[in-house]
């Protein structure tokens, strides 16, 4: 149910893949620019009308461009201090983008690592708040169900195997 895959999420055959985006789901930098760019200008005209997207929540379009069908687009949180709520606005991304995929019934979805980058969440809390909250949807829901966490370098790669232990 739950796969780690190393490389490029923009490159995935799945029912969706999930965009780390920003709250004006304008594009951005790393995974977002990544998507924006592979799923073309369409992307961004459907982005538009969403109007922007609040930290923890999800939102999802068509996937144009890219072989994934449709992109989940989520707001995670920039890391502070730990205490202004950022565990738990990272576990509300993971869960609303899984709850869009279960409301349409998605069979696959690849995660990128939420936060991590340029909003500075430490990858080893965030790798245990997305695998929490991936096993605890699937302890309840049969869809999606293949789970894909998508590591862009080695060492989220490495971190997501030893958590996963695989």
């Amino acid at each position: 149910m739950i796969e780690l895959l190393k490389g490029d999420i923009t490159t995935l055959e799945v029912d969706a893949i999930v965009n780390a985006a920003n709250t004006s789901l304008l594009g951005g930098g790393g995974v977002d620019g990544a998507i924006h760019k592979a799923a073309g200008p369409e992307l961004l005209m459907e982005c538009r009308q969403f109007k922007g997207c609040p930290t923890g929540m999800a939102k999802i379009t068509q996937g144009y461009r890219l072989p994934a069908k449709f992109v989940i687009h989520t707001v995670g949180p920039v890391w502070r201090d730990g205490k202004s709520q950022e565990p738990e606005l990272l576990e509300s991304c993971y869960k609303a983008s899984l709850q869009l995929a279960l409301d349409f019934k998605f069979q696959s979805i690849a995660f990128p690592s939420i936060s991590t980058g340029a909003y500075g969440f430490p990858k080893e809390i965030a790798a245990e708040i997305a695998i929490s909250a991936v096993k605890a949807h699937l302890d309840k829901y049969a869809n999606p169900s293949q789970v894909f966490f998508v590591a862009f370098d080695d060492d989220n790669y490495k971190l997501y195997k030893q958590k996963l232990h695989i």
